[in-house]
């Protein structure tokens, strides 16, 4: 099976952590995770498989070290790549803004060449506006974490969407769902 490599930013580690759980429902040996901050655009060449996780900060704005490689992402050719996306962000705090980084993010990938699997329902989410939903559809770009106002959420939403994406990927058999 193919080699997954997941790729974060994060400032308080909240999507640090997102991004290790994920990891562990997939396993260690089959999911690779890098800080972005520590990577080059040299390093997704290694995958035909990739996880991007990122955060909204404040008013639809990008994470930091997402914002410093914002100019070497746009340089990735994901042509032949499959890409799965998840984001954090505050729908109560932010709802104008839920997930936007995540949304802008997807639209440089996929004007890169990526193929998208993961999208995510809106269902038991309460905000105004994203810039991560997908034109006509009630869905999400990716996985959509509010782990300020539904970290009780995240658990169940973390087992739903990693077996959405390990069948969309063609992987043999389930994964196991984790209690964390």
């Amino acid at each position: 099976m193919a080699q997954i490599g997941l790729f974060f930013g994060s400032d308080e580690g909240n999507t640090e952590a997102v991004a290790y759980r994920i990891q562990a429902r997939f396993g260690a040996d089959r999911l690779d995770v890098h800080d972005v901050a520590d990577v080059t655009v040299l390093d997704f060449e290694d995958y035909d498989v990739i996880m991007l996780g990122i955060s909204t900060w404040d008013f639809g704005q990008i994470q930091s070290d997402w914002e410093d490689f914002w100019g070497d992402i746009s340089a990735v050719d994901f042509t032949g790549k499959t890409v799965a996306l998840f984001g954090l962000g505050d729908q109560f705090g932010y709802g104008d803004f839920f997930l936007d980084a995540m949304g802008m993010l997807h639209d440089v990938v996929v004007e890169n060449g990526a193929n998208i699997v993961g999208h995510w329902p809106t269902t038991g989410y309460d905000f105004d506006a994203s810039k991560a939903l997908v034109p006509g559809q009630a869905k999400f770009v990716g996985l959509a974490i509010d782990q300020d106002q539904q970290e009780n959420l995240t658990c169940e939403r973390l087992n739903r969407w990693c077996q959405q994406v390990h069948t969309a990927l063609g992987f043999d058999g389930a994964l196991s769902p984790l209690d964390d």
